[in-house]
């Protein structure tokens, strides 16, 4: 009985080694691997975080912002129209000064000598043709003799216009109404026509003279309303278009334009750079979109619509732009929900967490 319950004992130890040699040296599943495995998502089943955007109708302004200048109404060197010393100097640096007013004069004793003998001469003149004129009721003188005189007195007459006219030049005077700026000569200095005397410049009122885009030439036109600020300023000035340029320059691909401010109170100084805001157009009720929102694709323009949780594109047709949204003609609806950011990451299908919804 002994030897029966020995051998039973060494059967089952030795059923045990074998047991555990089979388990050790045959393969098995590791749960661990794959909990991991099932953790690891495809590139279909990966969500994204995005944001989205709710879409409602709207008020859409078309706007465009530019960059001008502000420059004066009339500016010209002042200079003399001959050669001379100069003799009087009759204006205030700084000052406003009328159309028509002496700023200063170079001198012409010479040609005032030259008037007062031709003036003299007058009288005499005038008293042939008298004579001769009584003479010829009389038949007492021939026509020619009378003709020769009259000739004489307006040939007299002619010599001293072109003297007045000539004393004329050595004068100075303001051709429009403005703000004369600083003198570059002085009392005796020899002046001649290249010579710049002072800058007069008319400030009221003041263009405003700005480029815009060639795809907006069309739009802008005699007449069009615009505002521009000013560095320093607060408030927005209102101007109004009145001339654009004859084409399109062919090396920036922009028009010229000008408007005009009245300025009335001389408080803007031209040579002022003006950001400038045009309005073109608005549109009620419009279905608009951020920019970021648009993935150009093949010639297309498409927007990712947020559907059942995973991002679905639709193609849009687009209207106007303006500086943050894009106006949609087509393709969507009002309570439309898009996908604004991660535009570039996502694809047909794709899971997708909303982290903010505007």
């Amino acid at each position: 009985m002994d030897k029966r319950i020995k051998w039973g004992i060494i059967v089952l130890i030795g059923a045990g080694i074998v047991a555990l040699a089979i388990h050790t040296f045959t393969p098995g599943k590791n749960e661990e691997l794959e909990a991991a495995e099932k953790q690891v998502p495809t590139d279909k089943s990966k969500a994204l975080n995005v944001n989205a955007k709710i879409l409602k109708p709207h008020l859409l302004t078309d706007q465009l912002f530019v960059s001008g200048r502000l420059i004066p109404d009339e500016e010209v060197d002042l200079s003399f129209e001959t050669s001379g010393k100069i003799t009087n100097i009759d204006f205030t640096e700084g000052s406003f000064v009328s159309k028509g007013q002496l700023l200063a004069k170079v001198n012409d004793s010479q040609l005032q000598a030259q008037l007062k003998r031709l003036e003299a001469q007058m009288p005499l003149a005038e008293d042939r043709v008298f004579r001769q004129n009584a003479l010829l009721q009389r038949d007492a003188v021939s026509k020619e003799a009378y003709e020769q005189v009259k000739t004489e007195l307006a040939t007299l007459n002619a010599d001293i216009e072109n003297v007045k006219a000539n004393i004329a030049m050595t004068e100075l005077r303001a051709p429009f109404d403005g703000i004369i700026g600083l003198r570059q000569v002085s009392l005796g200095a020899y002046a001649s026509p290249t010579t710049v005397i002072a800058k007069l410049t008319k400030i009221t009122p003041l263009k405003v003279e700005f480029a815009v885009p060639e795809r907006y030439a069309r739009e802008i036109k005699k007449g069009t309303n615009l505002t521009f600020k000013i560095e320093g300023r607060l408030e927005s000035f209102n101007s109004q278009v009145y001339a654009t340029e004859s084409r399109i320059n062919e090396e920036t691909h922009t028009l010229t334009v000008r408007a005009l401010y009245p300025n009335r109170n001389g408080e803007l100084l031209p040579g002022r750079y003006a950001d400038i805001e045009l309005k073109q157009k608005e549109i009620h009720n419009a279905i608009a979109i951020p920019s970021e929102a648009i993935v150009p694709e093949m010639g297309k323009n498409k927007v990712f619509l947020y559907r059942s949780g995973v991002a679905e594109p639709v193609d849009v047709e687009i209207g106007i732009r303006t500086e943050a949204e894009v106006q949609i003609l087509k393709g969507l609806l009002a309570g439309d929900t898009i996908l604004t950011s991660g535009t570039l990451q996502l694809r047909t299908g794709m899971p997708v967490i909303l982290d903010q919804i505007d």
